[in-house]
Formats: structure tokens, C-alpha cells, sequence
């Protein structure tokens, strides 16, 4: 008998598309290059659109940005999280420097999207990143793209060079004062006053906090149109420009490939050029404002006279962090006047800076003044604490974590003394007392909060301790809850020997 087979109807099999986009990027903003980039744009997306075997996922292009950094690239990074998000299958790019000029970058990039499976393929040089020689070809010609880069980097210092050379200057930063008229500064006047402003104010003494203050408190801003701060006024008062002439390569790129800029501090030639432009300050006064700030800032917090400058300010040095001590006062919890601090109300302590800044981070104890103008008196063996002979005589104090000073005079003499405070023991006066009391009995007499009347007038019998009252949940739903009163130190006898705990039982 003949066998018979059914064949069953099939339907075709579909090939899958794959999901493919483009990365394209242009490192300047010009009219010819941002052409460059839309045509780079047009062409991938023609490209992906025609083939049948192909989705278009999308181009994505940077404008104006460097390859050598690739978290600084807007597009660049958005087209990696649609990757890790499983929109994207192929990556089409038209060489290996559009992609990224940074080696350790590329093969990065190029290593992670191989582990999702994505396939980064480069026009220009015909590699795919799936194939089997990919990776190393990738090196190599990656090391080729990141020393074009080093390349074309000294030939732009080279360029930059001769002009400095011809005295023109390179870039156009906003200074505070001056506008500019081509390669030319030219004086704001409304500007000019606030730079004139910010000089006297430090001639005639005053800090950069006080100047900062000042100027914020007015509503007076920045070129840029922020509020100021130390570091605005610092960079004016150190600002050659304002004296008409121009110091050019005060800082240099370390590294091309990072973009880090360092000060110059001779590591390259700098040049001078005279009365590029008109002057807001005198050169004879601005050299006058760096001697002082010089000598200020050798005198550190004593040249602040903003600050609450003592003789102890910077003498006092952490020995377990190496900041130092700052200054910290603080409400009395007695508003009577008080043997430990003159000030009505208040008491002065010294402590860590990184405890007093961060709340954190130093185990250094704080120092009441007190005990320190005690200990401080005893060192120098005088009747009396003296400020002026304490700044002559001691360079500074160590405070180590065990509970001693360690006091470095200048003339190499070093004397170890130890210390304890007694803030608690001189807070509590009889006085403090007699005002506590009063407080307690008529806050208890209250029954607010967790006083009652009741509270430490319940004296237990047998071992005289006070008894406290308890709370716990009614079980017979009449009342949420019932209160009884249980000594102290009342504990189940099985769980200490005799005399840990005291066998009376609570009161309801």
C-alpha cells in the first residue's frame, strides 16, 4: 500500500532588519564645515533609508566639539544609551577620527558596544568592529588619529607663538572694564569705576570678603552678570591688563588630548607688550596691591580683619588632620553671667576646622578659651594671660588626641602640658541650679510631656531609687493604654545578681 505524507502550507521566512544608525561629527562651528555636517547627515540617512535589509535608527552629530573627550559630547553619549537600551544594531560612522581622536576612549566605546552585540563599522577605513582583526586595526590606526591630534595641536601653539611674538593677542575673554574693538581694548566707563572701586577698597585696607559683600549688596555684578565672590575679586586685583599693557601665556594646555590648563609658571617663554590700551589702574599701584596681597597672604587669617582675628588664630594646629583651630562661640545654656566666659550668656571654645566646617571627619576635642589662657599662662610663666607675649614668644600649638598641648616656641623650645575642660562643672553654678529646680517642679507640677507630678517624688522603700512612670497597651479594650509607676533599676532577678536590681514591684 502507498504511504502518503501531507506537506503543510509554510509561510516564507522574513530576513530581520537590522536597526542601523550613523554618528557624525564637525570640531568647529563654520558656515563650511556645518555644511560638511549636514551633507554627512543627508548621506547617512540616504544610505540606511535605501537598504531593504536595514532600519533607520536615526543620525546622530555633534557640532563645534572635539573628539578627544567623549563624555563631552552631547549626541555622542545619547546614541550610547539608545545602545544600551537595544535601539540600535549597527553604527555607521565615516572614519575612526569622527568617531573619537582618543585611543583609550575608542576602544572603550568600541569593547563595550561589542559586548551588547553592536557592530560599529568605519567607511573610511572599511573595518568592521565584529570582524575578527577589527580590534587590532582598530589600535592602531586610533594611535595614528590621536597623534594627528598631537600634531595639529603644536602647530597651532606654533601659530599661536608668533603672534604672541607680534604682540597680538590670541582669544577674546570678558574682562570686567573693557570691551573689545577688534584685536583692541577699549574702557567702559561704567565698568571702570567698579574695577577703581574694587583696588581702593583693598588699598585702604579692606579684605576681599568685605569688597565681595559690598558689591553683592548693592547689586552690583559681574561681567557676566553674577554675584561676586573671593575668586572674582582675587582674579581683578591680580589682573596685569588693567595697568594698558598685556602679559600673554599666563596659562598653557598640559595636554591636547585632556585639554588640562596649567598656570604657567615657567614652564614656557611669556611676553610682555606695552600700552596695548588705555590704563584703569597705574602700574605703580597695581604693583603696590601684589606686594600687599604677598604680604597679607603670609600673614594668612591675622591680614583678615573681617574676621574675629584673637592671638590664637592660626597658632593652633590639629594634630590629627593638620587644619587649624577655629574660633567658635556659643549661647550658654545659663543666660545668667557665669565665672567660665565675661560675655553675658555665652561661652568662646576652639575647635577643629573640619569638625567645625563638616560636622565630621575629626575626633580632635574642642578646647574652651578658658582652659587654654589658663594652660597657655602656665607655659610662659606669666601672672596674667598676655596676648601680645603669647604672639611673640609661641609659634603655634599641636592638639594631639590624648588630652595634651604640645606648645612650639620660636625659639626651638617645644613643651608638652596637659589639659581637661571643666565647661560642664563651670556651666553648672549655683545659681544655674537653683534656676533648674524651679523649672523642673513647676514644669512637673504641670503634667506636661514626660514629666508629671508624680516624677521623682516616688521613692521606692527598700533601696530608695526613684521610681519612673511606664506606658504599655490595655489588652481588655476598655483604654488604649495604662500607666504604672517601676523603679529605676528594677530588673528580673534572673538577670543579674543580688544587688543589680531591687525586688519592689511597680504601682498602678
Amino acid at each position: 500500500m502507498s504511504t502518503v505524507r501531507k506537506i503543510e502550507k509554510t509561510l516564507p521566512v522574513l530576513p530581520t532588519q537590522k536597526r542601523v544608525a550613523a554618528y557624525a561629527r564637525v570640531s568647529m562651528e563654520t558656515e563650511r564645515l556645518h555644511h560638511s555636517l549636514s551633507a554627512q547627515i543627508s548621506h547617512y540617512s540616504e544610505m540606511i533609508q535605501s537598504n531593504p535589509e536595514w532600519e533607520y535608527a536615526g543620525v546622530y552629530a555633534d557640532e563645534g566639539i572635539t573628539g578627544t573627550q567623549a563624555n563631552k559630547r552631547e549626541e555622542f553619549q545619547r546614541m550610547l544609551e539608545d545602545c544600551e537600551a537595544g535601539k540600535i544594531d549597527i553604527i555607521l560612522t565615516k572614519s575612526i577620527s569622527r568617531f573619537a581622536r582618543n585611543t583609550v576612549d575608542l576602544l572603550n566605546t568600541v569593547r563595550h558596544l561589542k559586548k551588547l552585540g553592536i557592530s560599529v563599522r568605519f567607511e573610511k577605513e572599511n573595518i568592521d568592529s565584529l570582524s575578527g582583526d577589527g580590534e587590532v586595526m582598530l589600535t592602531l590606526l586610533a594611535s595614528f588619529a590621536q597623534e594627528e591630534i598631537r600634531s595639529l595641536s603644536e602647530n597651532e601653539k606654533w601659530s599661536v607663538k608668533k603672534r604672541f611674538e607680534q604682540g597680538i593677542p590670541v582669544g577674546r575673554s570678558k574682562i570686567l572694564g573693557y570691551d573689545w574693538e577688534g584685536d583692541r581694548l577699549v574702557i567702559v566707563p561704567e565698568e571702570a569705576a567698579i574695577v577703581r572701586r574694587i583696588f581702593q577698597n583693598f588699598l585702604d585696607g579692606k579684605s576681599r570678603l568685605e569688597t565681595e559683600r559690598e558689591l553683592n549688596g548693592e547689586g552690583i555684578t559681574t561681567k557676566g552678570g553674577f554675584k561676586w565672590c573671593d575668586s572674582n575679586i582675587r582674579c581683578i586685583l591680580t589682573n596685569v591688563t588693567y595697568t594698558g599693557n598685556m602679559l600673554f601665556q599666563k596659562e598653557y594646555i598640559a595636554d591636547p588630548i585632556t585639554k588640562h590648563r596649567r598656570k604657567n609658571k615657567g614652564e614656557l617663554p611669556q611676553y610682555w607688550v606695552e600700552n596695548t590700551h588705555e590704563a584703569i589702574i597705574d602700574l605703580e599701584t597695581f604693583q603696590y596691591v601684589q606686594d600687599e596681597m604677598a604680604r597679607r597672604r603670609e600673614l594668612g587669617a591675622l591680614a583678615n580683619k573681617s574676621l574675629n582675628i584673637t592671638c590664637f588664630t592660626g597658632k593652633i594646629k590639629c594634630g590629627i588632620c593638620g587644619k587649624s583651630f577655629m574660633h567658635s562661640t556659643r549661647k550658654n545654656r545659663a543666660t545668667i553671667t557665669t565665672t567660665y566666659e565675661a560675655d553675658q550668656g555665652r561661652y568662646v571654645t576652639w575647635v577643629c576646622g573640619t569638625r567645625k566646617q563638616r560636622g565630621n571627619g575629626c575626633t580632635a576635642k574642642e578646647i574652651p578659651e578658658k582652659i587654654l589662657k589658663q594652660v597657655c599662662t602656665e607655659v610662659l610663666g606669666l601672672d596674667e594671660f598676655n596676648g601680645a607675649v603669647f604672639a611673640e614668644r609661641l609659634e603655634r600649638i599641636d592638639v594631639p588626641a590624648d588630652g595634651t598641648l604640645v606648645f612650639h616656641f620660636y625659639d626651638g623650645t617645644e613643651v608638652t602640658k596637659g589639659w581637661e575642660s571643666t565647661a560642664k562643672k563651670d556651666c553648672w553654678t549655683e545659681e544655674y541650679k537653683d534656676r533648674q529646680r524651679e523649672w523642673m517642679q513647676n514644669y512637673m507640677a504641670m503634667g506636661e510631656g514626660r514629666f508629671s507630678p508624680f516624677t521623682t517624688r516616688i521613692k521606692c522603700g527598700v533601696c530608695g531609687g526613684s521610681c519612673r512612670r511606664q506606658t504599655q497597651d490595655c489588652k481588655d479594650g476598655k483604654v488604649s493604654y495604662w500607666r504604672y509607676y517601676k523603679l529605676r533599676n528594677q530588673r528580673d532577678p534572673g538577670a543579674g545578681t543580688h544587688g543589680d536590681f531591687c525586688k519592689a514591684h511597680g504601682i498602678q
